[in-house]
């Protein structure tokens, strides 16, 4: 305590600690940098900042009014080109986002994966119309090229270019090429439409939504896969598909590549394929793949290959329900949905199909191939046709697919003309349970190849040796409504069948014994 004294002494503040005064200094002359600093340098250092941080940030596009000098961090300082938010510095868990409203030219290609947990996404931002992002003739309009977890959402898609009959393009192209397995891929409310590429399908594929494997160094697949409550409407060829050129195994041994690499955890659900060239929706080289609660309408348009509605090539235990296709053109294959080469333990079931000009269904092996155990079950044709011959509403030819079921579908038709069934010989198909109803100046079954068990035939000629045959008239609500009415001799009139579900086309359980068709409810 210092000397009392009878004046007051004089105070002098202390002198503030050197790391205070240190402090000081250094934030004043941030304060002074800051003022004097260009506002392109101030956006610059931000930019370098943001790519020294640890947390997700979300990067800004404005195609109308944006500047590729400003950071993009801010709807204020948006980005203006698709090649500049191509090229950022992503880091897992980053978003990419569009100004609704707006149309951005050119291709998102960006060069980033993300991380298991923290994907990558692009989507929109603002109000009005889904951003636009038109590729122009380009390879594709959104490109993710040898990179993983990724997330696109409620984007609008084109790509149309100078008509051609050798480029192929792309709404969305995802592609790996000699990558080893690329993981967590989500396509989500996304408008993909006007893509006219060549008609060209692989390895290297036009379309709206398209997962391409390429390569042959090194076995390349995708692990988590899904596309949902998207649209793909006037494109060329292919609506949504997968590739690959790795498929050789011994169900495929002439398959491509030297090894087999499948895509697993592939879904596709709730999207709707309108007007394309031609597959609607094909699955290629996958195990376990679920394709449900999707529209095709419209396909085969303008393809000179041969096309169906919903289908898959050299691919194992793909369910497929609850889906409807319709206006399928033509009559070069143009079916519904189709059991194809090296399809194995595949399921269709829960279908709608009507008015296809290719019919309903088509069993046909490729050459070489293996395609055994695949079950058609509780599936609905109406008014589906084929004229052309060997093929009818359902067509079994090519090679032989060995143990395939066909049970408790119902299939009908007013077209006169057109053979309910026909074959040409391979054999290997098993028909139970089912409704064929013909037009009314009867339908053919020309198949005298397959088995036949416990089927209704109503307006049919050429019946084959079905002992346990059931011959009128089944007694649907309406022409355009096949569940049955009360006394139809379909109900309790088939045969059980080991593993067959637990529920019908319209949800009802199934009894013991069965319906014949697909209603197994009590009659209406």
């Amino acid at each position: 305590m210092p000397h009392r004294t009878s004046h007051r002494p004089h105070r002098t503040a202390p002198a503030p600690p050197r790391t205070a005064l240190t402090a000081l200094c250094t934030a004043a002359l941030a304060v002074l940098a800051a003022l004097a600093t260009p506002p392109a340098q101030a956006e610059a250092r931000a930019a370098a900042s943001a790519n020294a941080r640890t947390e997700s940030v979300t990067y800004y596009v404005d195609c109308a009014d944006g500047s590729d000098a400003a950071s993009g961090t801010r709807p204020a300082t948006a980005w203006r080109t698709v090649k500049k938010a191509g090229a950022a510095a992503l880091r897992p868990g980053d978003r990419v986002l569009f100004k609704r409203g707006t149309t951005c030219a050119g291709t998102f290609a960006p060069t980033a994966s993300g991380a298991a947990g923290a994907p990558l996404g692009a989507g929109a931002y603002g109000s009005g119309a889904k951003p636009r992002i038109a590729g122009a003739g380009a390879r594709a309009a959104i490109l993710l090229d040898n990179v993983q977890h990724w997330e696109l959402r409620d984007l609008d898609v084109t790509n149309t270019g100078p008509a051609t009959t050798a480029d192929p393009r792309a709404g969305i192209l995802v592609r790996l090429h000699d990558f080893g397995t690329g993981h967590h891929y989500l396509v989500d409310g996304v408008d993909v439409h006007d893509v006219n590429g060549a008609d060209v399908k692989d390895p290297d594929p036009s379309g709206g939504i398209l997962f391409a494997v390429q390569g042959s160094a090194e076995p390349t697949s995708f692990a988590g896969v899904t596309v949902r409550h998207s649209t793909v409407e006037h494109t060329d060829r292919t609506g949504i598909g997968t590739s690959s050129t790795w498929g050789r195994r011994p169900e495929h041994p002439q398959g491509p590549g030297t090894s087999f690499a499948p895509i697993t955890g592939l879904s596709v659900h709730r999207n709707t394929v309108r007007d394309v060239g031609g597959d609607g929706i094909v699955v290629q080289n996958s195990v376990g793949a679920r394709v449900e609660h999707n529209l095709v309408d419209g396909f085969n348009a303008r393809s000179a290959g041969y096309n169906a509605g919903i289908w898959a090539w050299n691919s194992d235990h793909v369910v497929y329900q609850f889906n409807e296709v319709t206006g399928g053109h033509g009559t070069r294959d143009s079916m519904a949905y189709d059991i194809d080469g090296g399809n194995n333990g595949n399921v269709y079931q829960y279908n709608y199909s009507h008015d296809n000009e290719g019919g309903f269904l088509l069993v046909c092996n490729g050459e070489g191939m293996t395609s055994d155990g695949n079950t058609v079950r509780y599936n609905v044709s109406v008014n589906d046709e084929n004229k052309s011959a060997p093929y009818g509403v359902i067509s079994v030819v090519c090679g032989p697919a060995t143990n395939t079921l066909v049970h408790n579908n119902t299939i009908t038709t007013a077209t006169s003309g057109t053979a309910m069934v026909s074959s040409n010989g391979p054999g290997g198909v098993t028909f139970r349970n089912n409704i064929f109803a013909g037009a009314e100046a009867t339908s053919p079954i020309a198949d005298p190849h397959n088995l036949y068990d416990h089927n209704l035939y109503a307006r049919i000629s050429g019946v084959p040796g079905d002992s346990a045959a059931v011959r009128a008239d089944p007694r649907f609500v309406s022409p355009g409504d096949v569940r049955l009415r009360a006394g139809s001799p379909a109900l309790g009139a088939g045969v059980a069948v080991f593993g067959s579900g637990d529920r019908d086309f319209y949800g009802n359980p199934v009894p013991d014994p069965p319906n014949i068709g697909a209603d197994q409810g009590s009659g209406r």
